[in-house]
This record gives structure tokens, C-alpha cells and sequence, in this order.
């Protein structure tokens, strides 16, 4: 069964991104005294009463607003609205009815999906206070405080108890495919992530900064189901105020990174790879998350025969420490190359989920040692006894030695090499683990 999905609309500051985060347990949006703070469609899974459903926080539809994205979060809204099958209509129960919500009201008129009135900010349950909004024209408001909990049952059992729900229980299961997307500001990924969609799914623009959160996008790929996480731009954490607004979006960032199953890093080829470059590549390389280097905008870039060889031997300079890293080059302007980057991720997360035969690796680790003896220290020669494939995501290998002190970073680094030259690993890291054993053992 599809899992409903629930829109919460209203004007800028009614608390709908404070409701959005109660119901799902986390603070996903983020929480400010700014109006316009959420500009795309933040997704997140919810369940009540055994229903799943999936709930979509929007930013906030003012007319007379001044900020220059707010043409693209009405768009934005006018989509989450399309594709909901119910909608909440936050409004503020301490400001009463304002021209900004009979605006939205007459919006959701031309829809004819159920709407459900949700009046906010009643710390109090002030009653009285829900009666100026049956003007609004959609039945009986329900009152709530989303600071203090109170009234949200009741919003859920009228959302659960929608004819969409009627179909039965999502089953829950989720195998889906989870690909954040990150990079400085600027550098393109909001972009790729439309591209990838084949809509204006996220805000685009030329101004830094415009994704403050990371977005969450389902779609479907050759019969697969995948999760697009676009984040905001990493800037340098000296420049950017860690209790700010962009402060959070950049943690909600590196969370994203935590919790997906492969990232891709966006560069912008047509300037030089700088030091934050390197830096968010190395966030994600001490995740152990396996990746692709999207080196975007290649349209901007002059080339000849060799300009993509000279660039990939910059990468090797830049990004010696994960010499696994797979390059595509892209526009995602002019959408050259960007059929490339799903293969691509298949390719790369298939190599991080790979299991290796003991047979196998016993047989290339021997090979290795035929190659290059293991070293000695202090009179003492390192034994390699045996090794195994404790794990995938990323591949772990448990290397068994006569002792473990003995093992040096050169003669550990080499091994890894001729793993990788046998085995593809490209994208992925892979762990050596040492553990001492006696040889009666």
C-alpha cells in the first residue's frame, strides 16, 4: 500500500515546521522566529495508531512577503498540495484571522482534497479564540499548542481517519536506497537533484545558501525505490555561526551524511578544488560511507584531449587519503553525462555491499605476501595466519596475525592495494582489521 501523504500549509510563522517536528519525534525543520526560515518540501515518515503515513512541511505563502524566494515556495507549496492526500491548514489562534490566511484559504478552495483546520499557539485551549476561523469555510478547527503537545491526538485520529487510509496498514518495509548529495554552497546540488528527478523538485537559485535543509525525496529507479537528501552547502565551519539558522541547516547536513548508504560529493569544475572541498570529502570518507565525485558544471570548462585526465590527476593530489574515489563528470545546466550517475551509484553501492569468499581472500592476501614478505620488528616477523569478511557497508576484513603491534600502516596500506586490484571496491572504503592469534590457535 502507498502511504498517504499528509501537506501542512498556512502562512509564514503559524508553527507548522513546530508541528511537522512534534509528530515525527525529531527536529527535522528547522524552528525560527523568521518568517520564511522553510522554503522546499521536507518529508518524514510518521505512525500513529499502527498508520503510517508520510507528512510534508512547506514554507510558508505570503503574497505581500518581500523575500525573493517566495514565488518558489508558493510553487513549492502549490505541488505539496497537488500531490497530498490530506491537507493541514495551520493558522495562529493568538493573531486570529489575518488577509494572509483567507489568501491561503482561497487557494485550498480549489483543491478537493480534505482539508483539516488546525489552529495553533492555544497554550491555553482557549476555545474562543477558534471561533473567528469557521469564516475560513472548512468546518470545525481543531485547537492544539505544539509547544506544550496538547490536541495533536486529536488532529491524528482525524488524519488517520481520512478515506486514504481505508486501504489497510503500510506493511512498513523499506529497503530503499538512501543518496545524499553534498557539497559547498553554490557548487550545483540542488541542480543534480532536479535533474535526477526530472523536476523542480528543490529551490535553485545563484544565491549561496538557498537549501537551509536537507530535503528528502523519494523516487524510483529501473523498478528500485531511492531517497534523494539534498543538503545545504558546507561552508567553513569559522564562517558560519553554530547557532544560526545556517549553523543547523550545516549539522542537518552532516547528519545526512550519517545516514545515508551513499553520498555524492559535488564539485564545481570550473573553479579550483579548495580545502573545504577536500574537507567534506574527508567528512564523508571518515563515515565510511561509500561515494562519487560529481565533478558538475564541466560544460564551463575549456577542454582538449586530455583535460579530463589532467583533473582526475588533481583529484589523486587532492584526495590521496581515499585513492578509491570515483569521478563523473556532469552539467547538470545542460544534463550532459547525468544519465551517468545512477549507474553509477548501483555500481559504487554494489561494491560496498560485496562479500568476498574466505577462499578468495585467503588466496589474494597469500598472493600479496608472495609479492612483498611482512616486516619485522625488532628481530620479531609478522605472520599473517588467516583473514575473513566480517562485514559489508563498508567491507571489513579481520586479518589474523601471530601479532597484532607488528603490523605496519605501509605494509596494511599495501594490502589494501592488492585487494582493491583484484577485487572492485571502486567508491567504497574498505576496513583491515589486525587481531593477534597464536599459531595453535
Amino acid at each position: 500500500m502507498k502511504k498517504p501523504l499528509i501537506a501542512i500549509v498556512g502562512r509564514p510563522n503559524t508553527g507548522k515546521s513546530s508541528f511537522f517536528n512534534k509528530i515525527c519525534g525529531k527536529r527535522i525543520s528547522i524552528i525560527d522566529d523568521l518568517p520564511g526560515v522553510t522554503r522546499d518540501r521536507i518529508y518524514c515518515d510518521a505512525e500513529w495508531c499502527g498508520k503510517v503515513f508520510t507528512l510534508v512541511d512547506t514554507g510558508g505563502l505570503d503574497s505581500k512577503s518581500t523575500d525573493i524566494f517566495q514565488k518558489t515556495i508558493k510553487d513549492q507549496a502549490q505541488i505539496a498540495i497537488d500531490l497530498a492526500d490530506v491537507i493541514i491548514f495551520m493558522v495562529d489562534g493568538k493573531e486570529g484571522v489575518t488577509p494572509a490566511d483567507q489568501e491561503v484559504a482561497t487557494l485550498l478552495r480549489k483543491t478537493k482534497k480534505k482539508v483539516i483546520l488546525v489552529v495553533n499557539k492555544l497554550d491555553r485551549f482557549e476555545i474562543e479564540n477558534t471561533y473567528d476561523f469557521y469564516s475560513l469555510g472548512f468546518g470545525e478547527p481543531f485547537p492544539i499548542s505544539c509547544e506544550q503537545g496538547k490536541g495533536l491526538g486529536e488532529v491524528l485520529d482525524e488524519i488517520t481517519n481520512s478515506p486514504c487510509f481505508k486501504d489497510g496498514l503500510f506493511d512498513g518495509n523499506d529497503e530503499t536506497i538512501k543518496i545524499a548529495v553534498v557539497g559547498r554552497p553554490n557548487a550545483g546540488k540542488s541542480s543534480i537533484v532536479n535533474r535526477l528527478l526530472g523536476e523542480e523538485r528543490v529551490v535553485v537559485s545563484n544565491v549561496a545558501g538557498t537549501t537551509r535543509d536537507a530535503i528528502d525525496t523519494p523516487f524510483r529507479y529501473n523498478g528500485k525505490d531511492y531517497v534523494l537528501i539534498d543538503t545545504a552547502g558546507i561552508r567553513r565551519q569559522r564562517s558560519v555561526e553554530r547557532e544560526s539558522v545556517e549553523g543547523y541547516s550545516v549539522i542537518r547536513s552532516m547528519e545526512a551524511i550519517k545516514r545515508a548508504d551513499i553520498v555524492l560529493i559535488v564539485f564545481d569544475a570550473s573553479q579550483e578544488i579548495s580545502e573545504q572541498d577536500v574537507r567534506i570529502a574527508g567528512y564523508v570518507h571518515e563515515e565510511g560511507k561509500p561515494s562519487i565525485i560529481l565533478m558538475n558544471k564541466w560544460d564551463l570548462v575549456e577542454k582538449d584531449g586530455y583535460t579530463i585526465n589532467q583533473y582526475i590527476s588533481m583529484l589523486n593530489d587532492k584526495l590521496a587519503y581515499m585513492n578509491y574515489f570515483k569521478p563523473v563528470f556532469v552539467s547538470a545546466l545542460s544534463g550532459k553525462r547525468v544519465e551517468k550517475i545512477m549507474p553509477s551509484v548501483l555500481e559504487v553501492f554494489e561494491n560496498n555491499t560485496r562479500r568476498i569468499t574466505t577462499g578468495v581472500l585467503n588466496e589474494i592476501i597469500q598472493k600479496a605476501i608472495l609479492t612483498q614478505e611482512p616486516p619485522t620488528k625488532k628481530g620479531k616477523k609478522l605472520k599473517i595466519l588467516y583473514a575473513t569478511q566480517a562485514e559489508i557497508s563498508p567491507p571489513t576484513f579481520v586479518v589474523f596475525v601471530n601479532d597484532a603491534t607488528l603490523v605496519h600502516f605501509t605494509y596494511q596500506r599495501f594490502l589494501e592495494n592488492r585487494l582493491r586490484a583484484a577485487i572492485n571496491f571502486e567508491g567504497t572504503p574498505i576496513k583491515l582489521i589486525f587481531k593477534s592469534r597464536k599459531e595453535k590457535e
